[in-house]
């Protein structure tokens, strides 16, 4: 059996808080000052992941005590060697692939130095998640009501390693596709080397690009939300990819013709069990966790997603190979609630009502 380790960290203060309650009375400043000097813990197992073919693997979740803010805007020679301590951790354990959660996958080059420190194979899980996001947001578009090849598609973020290709394999089956970020320069390229059914144009306005968009892939790095509810047009649908969210809570609080689904979440297969609370309900987990069970299932302990080019093959391949050992999109979530179908029936006629 080749087993897997995760990388997890606190996205917020308030997620220590979460494991030191006495933390949420201190200063943030203090709290992210006491994370910095903390070494990676052990922090839960998994096992019960059993594939369709009868191969089973099981892991180990490491926690790496470094915020979002901290892996984003602090020292990036400090952070990864801090990822790379909770890296050997996992190996120690017994890990012989390791995949790294949420803003431990965006340090410095996106995997490359820290799998060029360890022993093990990396990955960042990029390749499943972009999969997993492009069938969600297709197949939630549907149920409300779009037609994708007549919809208006928007990538928030599309110069980081997810959005570009999500960009490029969205582009061939959507009306028209606007890629945002920072840079203007940077999305002109992008767009200039996209093949598209319909138009492609560059945007660094969100609230521009979003007026008239039917589908919305969220990847930004960003530390805060940047879609708020007067955002969005009825029928709108919004697949919030990043951790922390893209999507602001008050969209869901104000816009009930709105329909805002977590991207990448995935059903595992086998009688799973997990003694750590990551968030999400018994047997599901993010397609970045995913995809580290899934090159531990196949016995592959070579790096893999890594850097900010992703492979077109490499997210085909692991799209296959999740429907190979079973993995599934776990239905649909929004801010940690299941969606029933009667949900989503409710948004869209409350959409066609409103665009009636």
């Amino acid at each position: 059996m080749t087993r897997f380790a995760f990388i997890v960290h606190p996205l917020h203060i308030s997620d220590v808080a979460r494991k030191y309650s006495f933390t949420r009375h201190l200063p943030e400043r203090w709290v992210e000052a006491a994370l910095a000097v903390m070494s990676p813990q052990y922090c839960g197992k998994m096992t019960g992941i059993r594939s369709l073919t009868g191969a089973e693997t099981e892991g180990w979740l490491v926690g790496c005590p470094l915020t979002a803010r901290q892996l984003l805007n602090g020292n990036v020679e400090k952070a990864t060697r801090k990822i790379v301590d909770a890296c050997n951790l996992a190996a120690s354990l017994g890990a012989e692939v390791v995949g790294l959660g949420a803003f431990t996958s965006i340090v410095g080059d996106k995997g490359l130095t820290i799998a060029e420190r360890v022993e093990i194979g990396v990955t960042t899980g990029n390749s499943y998640t972009t999969a997993t996001a492009i069938e969600g947001a297709l197949l939630a578009a549907e149920r409300m009501g779009h037609v994708a090849a007549e919809s208006q598609a928007v990538i928030l973020g599309a110069t980081g390693s997810i959005g570009k290709i999500c960009a490029r394999m969205l582009a061939p089956q959507v009306g028209g596709l606007t890629l945002v970020g920072r840079r203007q320069d940077a999305l002109a390229e992008l767009a200039a080397s996209i093949e598209a059914k319909g138009h492609v144009r560059a945007e660094t306005d969100i609230a521009a690009a979003l007026r008239e968009a039917d589908i919305v892939v969220a990847v930004t790095s960003a530390v805060e939300a940047v879609v708020e509810p007067e955002h969005l047009k009825p029928g709108a649908v919004v697949c919030d990819v990043a951790r922390p969210r893209d999507v602001s809570r008050r969209v869901i609080e104000q816009r009930d013709d709105v329909l805002v689904i977590e991207g990448g979440a995935v059903a595992i297969p086998g009688p799973v069990e997990c003694d750590f609370d990551f968030g999400f309900p018994p047997g599901m987990a993010y397609a970045c966790m995913c995809e580290t069970m899934i090159l531990a299932l196949e016995g592959r302990t070579g790096d893999y997603s890594l850097g900010s080019e992703l492979k077109q093959e490499q997210v085909e391949e692991m799209a296959a190979l999740g429907r190979k050992h079973g993995f599934t999109l776990g239905g649909f979530r929004s801010f940690e609630r299941q969606l029933t179908d009667e949900d989503i029936e409710r948004v869209r006629e409350r959409a066609q009502a409103r665009r009636a």
